[in-house]
């Protein structure tokens, strides 16, 4: 197709603004829990750009995408045959409709999360006119569930549990999570935005992590973001429900689309995500997935090594591909990285800065950061 002069130019403008961006292709994001979205999610995502699952009786076909994805996620979670399941933005759009379902079931207003909990939740007790009561993180930055049981009371709405914290990467106890929730009849929603493509390959790998899904018969609902080790097209969250019937709760009929009922907050869907996170699920498969968990992790312990070699210490020994690094005076460092190409996060609440081993992140290009990071460290006094 012949390109105009106009279309020329505003193609020439737009390149020239995400020039400046920082790309995950360089390798130089070394804290974002996003990825480089498969090559086989950016063509799918194409293809599909101009549908809307919102709108299901114009696009059947996307919307059976939608549901084969689902089902992917499901399997991944082992779900009961009741569940039901919903495409999300991401994680912030799950966990809302998670504590919108809990409060609709029990009539209650109390979330309780742990110090570690999204920054989501305290937006929703913003919108949803609920109260979070915070529980304490052990030394090893998981929720203290001594401290959490007390919390518990005739008001509790719902419980959070963490499969993958966005600080470090830790995993709560889910199972005494699950245990307590079963006990005391409370909604149980489990945030595994990031470790939901992590975890379920760790265990095949033999590392010794914890039940977090629908093994666990409290777990109530459970939030994943493809885009982060899904290797998706972002966004692309999905909620899934042990319970189909509470996605009734809400529901609501529309006035100016095919379908006769429609869950959630959105109502325009992208079916350009939904059709790149199904291609790319299809392409990896459980076997891809592994692979890619494995050289995550082994990049993450090389990291770890080589951080320590330098004189510096981690906040916690990592879990997932997620690593803190203690420093004094973590903004001065990040600026410093920044003016020299690399782009970390911070922690602001640990002084620390937060590195994650995500796929794009290659072992030569963490051996090509420690001396910057080294040099760097000593110019402000760090080593």
């Amino acid at each position: 197709m012949n390109i105009d002069k106009k279309s020329q130019n505003i193609l020439k403008h737009l390149d020239e603004l995400k020039n400046k961006d920082f790309s995950f292709q360089s390798g130089h994001i070394l804290g974002s829990m996003c990825t480089q979205p498969h090559f086989i999610a950016k063509k799918a995502y194409i293809n599909f750009l101009e549908t809307n699952i919102g709108d299901p009786d114009l696009f059947p076909g996307t919307k059976l995408i939608e549901e084969k994805f689902i089902k992917f996620i499901s399997n991944l979670f082992h779900a009961p045959k009741t569940f039901s399941g919903q495409i999300m933005s991401g994680g912030t759009e799950g966990n809302i409709t998670a504590m919108w379902i809990a409060k609709l079931l029990s009539q209650k207003k109390e979330i309780i999360v742990s110090e570690g909990a999204h920054f989501s939740f305290r937006k929703i007790a913003s919108l949803m006119d609920m109260k979070l009561k915070t529980v304490p993180l052990t030394k090893d930055f998981i929720v203290d569930i001594k401290k959490l049981k007390k919390k518990i009371n005739k008001d509790t709405a719902a419980v959070l549990a963490i499969a993958g914290s966005t600080e470090l990467g830790t995993i709560d106890p889910i199972p005494e999570i699950n245990e307590l929730c079963c006990n005391e009849h409370i909604f149980l929603h489990v945030d595994a935005a990031f470790g939901g493509f992590v975890i379920p390959f760790l265990k095949k790998l033999d590392h010794n992590i914890c039940d977090f899904d629908f093994k666990l018969k409290g777990v109530s609902t459970i939030s994943v973001d493809a885009h982060k080790m899904g290797c998706a097209a972002i966004p692309l969250g999905t909620l899934v429900v042990k319970n189909k019937k509470w996605l009734d709760e809400i529901s609501g009929q529309p006035n100016c689309t095919s379908s006769n009922r429609q869950v959630g907050i959105l109502g325009t869907r992208s079916g350009g995500s939904v059709a790149a996170g199904y291609a790319t699920v299809n392409y990896l498969g459980h076997n891809g997935y592994g692979r890619i968990v494995k050289n995550c992790m082994d990049n993450t312990e090389h990291t770890k090594k080589r951080i320590e070699e330098i004189g510096l210490n981690l906040v916690v020994k990592p879990t997932m591909n997620v690593i803190g690094v203690k420093l004094k005076k973590p903004e001065k460092i990040i600026k410093m990285l920044s003016n020299q190409g690399w782009r970390v996060n911070h922690i602001q609440r640990l002084s620390c800065i937060r590195i994650v081993l995500m796929p794009h992140v290659k072992k030569d290009t963490i051996d090509e950061f420690i001396p910057v990071l080294e040099k760097t460290c000593k110019k402000v006094g760090e080593l």
